[in-house]
């Protein structure tokens, strides 16, 4: 379903589109990012993620952060631990501003060690993402079980000891932020990482291994302590 911009349907499709949301869309069209909204992907708690398509036909997504619905505490509790932003006020439109402009940061740095959908663009509260897949987007791992559990859980610890040397920890990772994109996985979602050198790194590294883990063990045993020392190197 094609979404065609500065129309009604924008105004009330999923409470999505607040009337400076649709600003923001108007503004990202006439300066050529995409062409149009085409079909959502996942309508969040926080945010709602559709394909767009460019002018030459390229497939992107576009996800917008709600400003009305979000949870904007739970937001600020893990923002304000990040030594970045550790001087944040407690705005309402800026904690959704600031977390926008964090999983785009956050994806920059990351691209630069494993394979992300790179960032394109970040205007307030919507972030323009490089789309994984072919025609459809590629599945979670929750959707698409791997050939071979082993070796794709092996991707993900070492996919986590690079982003862990290069400073970021996700802190979100599950079976729904990570895409088995040709059996090879790929993490999304980018909201909530933050940098080792943050208050709440060493739990939130921890609390991925253990979700991680959790899907894995149906496969085979894992110790996650082993983990840990693997991802840490030592």
């Amino acid at each position: 379903m094609a979404i065609n911009p500065s129309r009604e349907e924008w105004k009330t499709y999923k409470n999505v589109f607040s009337k400076f949301s649709i600003r923001l869309l108007d503004k990202l069209i006439s300066e050529d990012v995409f062409k149009g909204l085409e079909s959502p992907i996942n309508i969040g708690k926080e945010a709602n993620i559709f394909t767009a398509l460019t002018k030459k036909n390229k497939r992107v997504v576009v996800k917008i952060y709600r400003l009305e619905s979000c949870n904007f505490n739970k937001m600020y509790e893990y923002i304000v631990q990040d030594t970045r932003y550790s001087n944040i006020k407690k705005n309402k439109r800026n904690i959704v501003f600031k977390w926008t402009q964090r999983e785009y940061k956050n994806l920059m740095k990351a691209r630069e060690v494993i394979k992300v959908p790179t960032p394109l663009a970040v205007k307030e509260n919507i972030l323009v993402m490089e789309f994984i897949g072919t025609k459809e987007p590629a599945p979670m791992l929750k959707d698409k079980e791997p050939k071979n559990p082993e070796k794709f859980f092996n991707d993900i610890i070492e996919n986590m000891r690079k982003l862990y040397k290069t400073g970021i920890i996700h802190g979100d990772l599950s079976k729904f932020n990570i895409l088995n994109h040709n059996e090879k996985p790929v993490f999304i979602d980018f909201s909530q990482a933050t940098l080792k050198e943050s208050f709440n790194a060493e739990y939130l590294l921890k609390r991925d291994i253990k979700n991680v883990s959790g899907y894995f063990s149906g496969f085979f045993e894992i110790n996650e302590e082993n983990i840990l020392k693997k991802i840490k190197g030592s």
